[in-house]
């Protein structure tokens, strides 16, 4: 991946490695993810007005009424879909800035990911081309529905919330395949993770979330 020279002093390499820094504080072990947050410049998912403010660790608005998960959500989810190994096979079901895409571009074999936002998507379609992410495959579409044809996937990442685990997704996980996805439990909108198994799945609630909702149907 090659890195742009930026002449803002808060989107330099150094403030990178402090985010990591931070990230490790508040819990993130897995050093591949923090190694990758301490490369990929957030600054260029994020619109120039807010480019000084790319590297705090809050979400921050990306037009169309969606946003780009805090640093701490993007890393803490990328650690528990790979859970310290390489999937081969990615799906990410909102693509929104390709932030989070460009992260699991790292970690990952291929990375299919869908957006039903078709002017996010083309936005994270040009970022992900400068950094050269050529094993990232985009597509607008229902995310809701996955992306069947390119199935079993194994991990699958939702970047919005969901009032219930779609079935559509469980099923295009292969054997032991992880969905990580926020999704309502316990009557709030909780992180978990849903394993694949020979009966159905097994499923692990994390922590408290917060997204905007998962939602079917085109922009």
């Amino acid at each position: 991946m090659r890195l742009h020279k930026d002449g803002i002093g808060m989107t330099s390499p150094r403030t990178r490695r402090r985010l990591a820094a931070r990230l490790r504080h508040l819990g993130i072990d897995d050093e591949r993810v923090l190694e990758v947050m301490a490369q990929i410049p957030r600054h260029r998912f994020v619109d120039e007005a807010l480019a000084s403010r790319a590297y705090e660790d809050t979400a921050l608005p990306i037009g169309f009424g969606q946003t780009i998960s805090r640093p701490y959500t993007v890393a803490r989810m990328t650690a528990l879909l790979i859970d310290g190994r390489r999937p081969g096979r990615v799906l990410e079901v909102g693509t929104g800035s390709g932030y989070q895409t460009a992260v699991l571009s790292r970690l990952a074999d291929e990375v299919y990911s869908v957006e039903r936002i078709v002017g996010l998507l083309r936005r994270a379609r040009a970022r992900l081309r400068e950094l050269e992410a050529w094993n990232v495959h985009l597509k607008h579409d229902d995310g809701t529905i996955g992306w069947p044809e390119h199935a079993p996937f194994d991990a699958i990442l939702v970047t919005a919330g969901a009032e219930e685990i779609p079935a559509a997704l469980v099923a295009q996980l292969r054997l032991g395949g992880r969905l990580v996805i926020p999704a309502a439990a316990r009557n709030r909108l909780m992180l978990q993770r849903i394993t694949r198994t020979t009966g159905g799945m097994e499923v692990e609630v994390v922590e408290e979330a917060s997204f905007v909702p998962l939602l079917s149907g085109l922009r």
